[in-house]
Parts: structure tokens; C-alpha cells; sequence
């Protein structure tokens, strides 16, 4: 591993110089069809995990499945301008909370979901909020700060900039857990022992049937980067003095996931995206678990430009 380590200061001060668009957030692939390809195939992935968040018949969900009884719940960390919120998160759930540290990226995801709940100014985008039938609530504050344990602000440490779109009655106001916590190009700033104890907090939040919320059991979604491994087994972490973040090989991810006591149900590729990537490896195991080996990056990408996605859910399940 390299000897240093991802500053939060660090990490902030370089988005901060990455314009509130998409291709800011994306390292210039904002204008390409990264965006929609990447929403599509996350919203395929969750539905293949979660059928029951499927609001249409489908091959993954029976024609007389009763629908959920209770609203759903997400939690989208290191979310920028709201682009998985909007695209992805809305089209599965009810109620959506944002957090994102940077200023200006933060600002324009609440000013994009403001705009949208007073007209459908943005077609196929923050669905629901316009009607009032979901919501998303924008938050300011670091993963290190992060406690999703603990209602919104309690600790003082998150700024909650506003709830827009449904609101609940007061005495369901103090809404907790999450359905779905969703972790997409952000986790690189975090070291492995912020990111394993982030994990562990994560997976308390999490909405079970054994905490009385019935239907389905919560999910830790992981999208990030992999950097290859120099020898076979032997767990590799990159530093990125650009934007202070860590790029982890696979076995890197997966050691940190076991600390945090969290096991993969399933890995999928991602496809589609532009040319550059190195050769893929296939695998696939025995134990209810379908594992796809992620592809390599030439080091002169961003590390906040992309590849696999992991589900994780509660190792006591």
C-alpha cells in the first residue's frame, strides 16, 4: 500500500474546483452516454436484489405480488449533485436522503430538486417529487461524520439543508433506517479504518424484518474503482495524490468488507462504459453468490470514474 493516506481537507478542496455539473462529477464524461447507461444498469441491479421495490409486473416480480405496505427509504453518500438521486434512487423509492460534502455540488442538488418539485422541468428526473409523492432531503456533511444510526442533524455534525416534495405527518416525522444505502465513486476518501467502521454503522441502519419492517431486508450497494493487484492474492491499495482518494483491488474491497462484517450477495460487471478499460475475469461461486471480477483501469483515470457494483447486506442475516 501506498504510505499515504486520503485527507478529507484534501479531498474537498479538489472537488471543490470541479465545476456542479455532470462533468464535473463524472471527470469529464458528463456529456457521453456514461450517465444513462450507468443509471439504467443500477436500476436493473437493485431491482434484481430488491424485486419487491419493481412497481410493474416483471420477470422479476410475480404478477399478483402484493405491493409494499410501508414507504421505502434510501441513502445516497458522497452523492455530488444528486445525479444517482435523481436517476436511480426515485424511480425505486419513496424518500431519498442525499449527503454530499462539498458546498457547491450540495447547493446544486438542492436547487435542482427544488426546481423540479415546482415543474417537471426535468423529464424522467427526480420522479415524484413534483406531486409530492416522494421526497428527497439534502444533506451537507463528510462519510466521517456520517452516522445513519441517529436522526438527521441530532449530532450536530450534518447541516440539513431542507426536505423537498412529500412530507410526512409529525408523528411519523422522525423517519430511521434505510432500505437501500447506496455508495457510488466516494469511498476512496476514507482509509480502511474510517471505511470499515462507516460499513459497520451503515449496517445498523439497515431496515430489516428481524427490527419489525416488513417485506425486505435492507442492502449496502457499493459502485466504485478497482486498481489491479501486482501479485495474485495479495491486496493492493493506490493512492491518488490528485484527489486524495484510494483506489483498492478487488481483494482490497473484500477484506475491508469482511472487518466491517458485511458479506457480498452479489457483483456484477459493468458494461458499456467508454474504451480503456484492461481484460476482464470471470468468476463464479457455489454459495449463492454470483461474483464477476471487476475490470482494471489505466492509471491515468480519475478515480472517480468507474466500475463495479457490490451488494452487500448484514452478515447475522
Amino acid at each position: 500500500m501506498d504510505a499515504q493516506l486520503p485527507s478529507v481537507r484534501d479531498g474537498i478542496d479538489y472537488w471543490t474546483t470541479q465545476p456542479a455539473t455532470l462533468d464535473g462529477v463524472l471527470g469529464g464524461f458528463g456529456s457521453c452516454n456514461l450517465p444513462r447507461i450507468d443509471a439504467l444498469s443500477s436500476r436493473q441491479f437493485l431491482l434484481s436484489i430488491l424485486p419487491e421495490l419493481s412497481i410493474v409486473p416483471s420477470s422479476i416480480r410475480p404478477l399478483k405480488a402484493q405491493r409494499l405496505t410501508r414507504r421505502t427509504r434510501a441513502l445516497d453518500v458522497g452523492a455530488g449533485i444528486g445525479r444517482v438521486t435523481s436517476t436511480v434512487l426515485l424511480h425505486m423509492v419513496s424518500d431519498v436522503v442525499l449527503v454530499e460534502p462539498v458546498s457547491h455540488f450540495v447547493q446544486q442538488a438542492f436547487r435542482s430538486v427544488s426546481e423540479a418539485s415546482r415543474r417537471d422541468k426535468y423529464a424522467g428526473e427526480w420522479k415524484g417529487v413534483a406531486r409530492s409523492r416522494k421526497s428527497v432531503t439534502v444533506v451537507q456533511g463528510t462519510l466521517q461524520d456520517l452516522d445513519p444510526r441517529v436522526p438527521l442533524g441530532s449530532e450536530g455534525k450534518m447541516t440539513v439543508l431542507g426536505r423537498v416534495g412529500y412530507i410526512p405527518p409529525e408523528e411519523r416525522s422522525k423517519e430511521s433506517g434505510f432500505d437501500v444505502i447506496w455508495c457510488q465513486w466516494c469511498l476512496g476518501h476514507l482509509t480502511d479504518d474510517q471505511l470499515a467502521e462507516f460499513l459497520k454503522r451503515c449496517k445498523e441502519s439497515l431496515r430489516c424484518k428481524s427490527k419489525g419492517f416488513s417485506e425486505m431486508d435492507g442492502v449496502i450497494v457499493v459502485k466504485e474503482n478497482t486498481c489491479p493487484e501486482k501479485q495474485p492474492g495479495v491486496p493492493r491499495i493506490v493512492f491518488d495524490s490528485d484527489d486524495s482518494t484510494l483506489t483498492r483491488s478487488d481483494l482490497a474491497w473484500k477484506r475491508v468488507f469482511s472487518s466491517a462484517g458485511l458479506r457480498i450477495v452479489k457483483e456484477e460487471l459493468q458494461k458499456g462504459f467508454p474504451e480503456g478499460l484492461y481484460p476482464v475475469k470471470t468468476l463464479i461461486s457455489f454459495v449463492s453468490l454470483a461474483a464477476i471480477l471487476i475490470p482494471h483501469l489505466p492509471y491515468w483515470w480519475s478515480s472517480s470514474a468507474l466500475s463495479v457494483r457490490t451488494v452487500l447486506d448484514n452478515v447475522s442475516r
